[in-house]
């Protein structure tokens, strides 16, 4: 408290809703309940939401929707759980599912740190995937950055042992930071052979955003983390 006022959480995100195109307006109206997860306080059945047994991948962030589409096309027999605080891009998402008649993909527009604190049970997520999250680069700014202490503390409870933690970047202090933090945690291991960072898997799609800064020179780093 300060001054009798509640202190202020610091939000890794600025809501830009963006304007909506008719396409995505209409998905979210016509698909929203059979793919979206509403507001609630109750902890989601992750099995039920998906009617099976399968293992369960949260995107955090996942933009236009692109890349968690063609992870999800690609892997039938993985659930995905896309969560996006901008509409348009949950539009998005929507209208690729309903073309590419996916199965396994839910969205949730919300914050996602709310979202795993209150309505993710533990131990029941096999991998969390963070691609390019805002790097917030001034340095006043990087308390804002998703990737903190105590967020790897939050994702630690929600990743299954033997789970994973992938992330992306392509700030170089960014994934500075973030090998700095996880190699500082005592529940999670660098899966890269010298500690560092790892070749982009196969599973993550190479995006036109990294094509376009491969030809202009521009790094990329992957941070692959086991759970213990």
């Amino acid at each position: 408290m300060t001054e009798g006022r509640p202190l202020r959480t610091v939000r890794s995100f600025v809501r830009r809703e963006g304007r909506l195109t008719s396409a995505q307006q209409r998905a979210i109206d016509n698909l929203w309940p059979q793919f979206a997860i509403d507001d609630g306080e109750s902890i989601i059945n992750l099995n039920q939401l998906f009617s099976r047994d399968a293992p369960k991948v949260l995107e955090i962030g996942f933009g236009n929707g692109s890349s968690l589409v063609q992870m999800a096309a690609n892997h039938p027999e993985q659930d995905f759980l896309g969560v996006e605080v901008h509409r348009p891009g949950v539009g998005q998402l929507l209208n690729l599912v309903e073309q590419c008649h996916l199965t396994n993909v839910r969205v949730a527009c919300t914050d996602a740190v709310e979202l795993l604190k209150h309505r993710i049970a533990d131990n029941s997520l096999d991998r969390v995937q963070l691609y390019f999250p805002d790097p917030w680069h001034k340095k006043r700014h990087h308390k804002r950055r998703i990737i903190q202490p105590d967020f790897i503390t939050l994702l630690a409870k929600k990743i299954k042992s033997g789970g994973h933690l992938h992330m992306a970047t392509d700030w170089q202090h960014y994934a500075e930071q973030m090998l700095e933090d996880l190699s500082n945690s005592d529940v999670f291991v660098n899966c890269s052979q010298d500690d560092t960072y790892i070749a982009r898997p196969d599973y993550r799609p190479l995006t036109k955003f990294e094509q376009r800064g491969q030809k202009l020179g521009h790094g990329v780093w992957d941070l692959l983390f086991k759970r213990r």
